[in-house]
C-alpha cells in the first residue's frame, strides 16, 4: 500500500480483502500513516496518526486534506501548497522527513511517498508518515543541555589554568614563592577537576551504550576506603571524613567483594564529595553486611546537612539534575547509580537518624551475576 525504500512502486491492492488486510497491517505500524487519493481526499488514517494529530478518524477521512490537515513549516507556509503534490513534477517519488506544524500547533514529523500512474505520472495515492517529533525534541533539548554544560563546566577551569600560567610565565619573578605555590595548587586543582569532569562524560557515553568494560579482581572495600579518606585528611580540604564498621560487619567480618578498584573509587569519591558539597561536614562512612549473615555488603555515607526532599530522591540519579542550587555538572549521582549497577548493586539515597542524607551502596559479594570476569 505504498512505495518501499528504495522508492520503487507497490501496487495498492484493488479487492475489499486485500483492503481490509492492508488497513489491518498500517494499524501495527508503529508511525502515524494517513493516506490521500489522487484527488486529494484523505481516504485512510490509522490509530498512531490519530494519535499523533489528537483527532479522530471521522474528522479527516472523506475530507480534503487541506482542511482537515492542514500542515506549515516553521516560517508560516502551508505545506500542502508549498510541496503540491497534485499539480508539481510527475517524477518526484517522496519528500523526506520534516519537522512541520500539525493542526493543533504541535510540533510533528512528516515524510511523504507518491504512488503515479506509469506513463502519465499522474498521482494515484500520497502516503503520509507521521512520527511523534516529541522524543527527537526532547534528544535534541537534552544534546543543547549536554553542551552547555560542558561548556560551562570546561571555562571555568581552564581560563584559571590559563589564566595563572601566563601570569607564571611572563612575570615569574615579580611573584613571591608562596604566591607562586599558591597558583601552581589552583592549578593543579583544576586540572583535576577538568580530568574528572571528562573521565565522567566518557563514563556517560559508555553506560548509555552499554560498552563499559570492568576489570574484576578481589577487593578489600575497609582498605580502599581508609586510603581514600586518609588522603581527604591529608589534604585538609572540606571538612572531615570519617570511616567505620557497623555493628554486624564487627561481629561477622566483610563477605570478600569482586569489583573494579578504580571505578568504586571513583563511586565513592563522588559519594563523599557530594556530601561534603551539599552537606555538612562531619560525613560519616559505614562499612557493614547488609543483614549479619548476608552475601550483601553495605556502604553508607551519611552528611549532617538539611538532606534530600523525599520528591526529589528518584531524581537525584538522573542524568543533568542538578538540585535547586544548580552547583553541579549533575553527572557524578548519575555515574555512581551507573557504575554500582554494572556491579549488580544498588544505590538509593534516604535521611539518616542524625540528620542529612545517607546514601546507600549495596554491593553483591563474590562474582556479580551482571558482569563476566575478562
Amino acid at each position: 500500500m505504498g512505495s518501499g525504500d528504495d522508492g520503487h512502486v507497490v501496487t495498492l491492492p484493488a479487492s475489499p480483502e486485500s483492503v481490509q488486510a492492508a488497513s489491518s497491517l498500517a494499524e501495527l505500524l508503529p508511525d502515524g500513516l494517513v493516506v490521500v487519493g489522487g484527488d486529494g481526499i484523505i481516504r485512510f488514517v490509522n490509530r498512531e496518526a490519530c494519535r499523533i494529530l489528537r483527532r479522530a478518524s471521522e474528522e479527516m477521512v472523506a475530507r480534503p486534506a487541506l482542511e482537515a490537515l492542514p500542515l506549515s513549516d516553521k516560517y508560516g507556509r502551508d505545506w500542502w501548497q508549498h510541496t503540491d503534490p497534485w499539480t508539481g513534477p510527475s517524477t518526484r517519488t517522496r519528500h523526506r522527513e520534516r519537522l512541520l506544524v500539525g493542526p493543533d500547533g504541535r510540533d510533528v514529523l512528516v515524510t511523504a511517498r507518491y504512488i503515479r500512474a506509469e506513463g502519465n505520472g499522474r498521482l494515484q495515492r500520497m502516503l503520509v508518515g507521521l512520527r511523534d517529533a516529541e522524543a527527537r525534541l526532547r534528544a535534541e533539548r537534552d544534546q543543547a543541555t549536554v553542551l552547555s554544560t560542558v561548556a560551562h563546566e570546561l571555562r571555568a577551569p581552564l581560563t584559571s589554568v590559563t589564566g595563572f600560567t601566563s601570569s607564571l610565565l611572563r612575570r615569574w619573578d615579580r611573584f613571591t614563592d608562596e604566591q607562586k605555590r599558591l597558583m601552581i595548587e589552583t592549578i593543579e586543582s583544576d586540572a583535576s577537576r577538568l580530568t574528572r569532569l571528562i573521565t565522567e562524560l566518557l563514563d556517560i557515553s559508555r553506560l548509555d551504550s552499554d560498552s563499559l568494560s570492568l576489570r574484576l579482581t578481589p577487593v578489600d572495600l575497609h582498605e580502599l576506603l581508609a586510603a581514600h579518606v586518609g588522603r581527604h585528611e591529608l589534604s585538609r580540604t572540606g571538612g572531615q571524613v570519617l570511616l567505620r564498621l557497623g555493628p554486624s560487619a564487627q561481629e561477622h567480618g566483610l563477605p570478600e567483594v569482586w569489583a573494579d578498584t578504580d571505578r568504586l573509587q571513583q563511586v565513592f569519591f563522588n559519594l563523599i564529595e557530594n556530601a561534603l558539597r551539599h552537606g555538612a561536614a562531619p560525613v560519616t562512612v559505614t562499612l557493614d553486611r547488609d543483614a549479619p549473615d548476608g552475601d550483601t555488603v553495605l556502604v553508607l555515607v551519611d552528611d549532617r546537612g538539611a538532606g534530600i526532599a523525599p520528591e526529589d530522591r528518584d531524581k537525584v540519579f538522573g542524568r543533568f539534575w542538578r538540585g535547586s542550587d544548580g552547583a553541579t555538572t549533575g553527572l557524578g549521582l548519575y555515574v555512581v547509580r551507573g557504575l554500582v549497577e554494572a556491579h549488580g548493586g544498588s544505590v538509593s539515597v534516604e535521611s539518616n537518624p542524625l540528620g542529612g542524607a545517607r546514601f546507600a551502596v549495596r554491593l553483591p559479594a563474590g562474582v556479580p551475576d551482571a558482569v563476566a570476569l575478562p
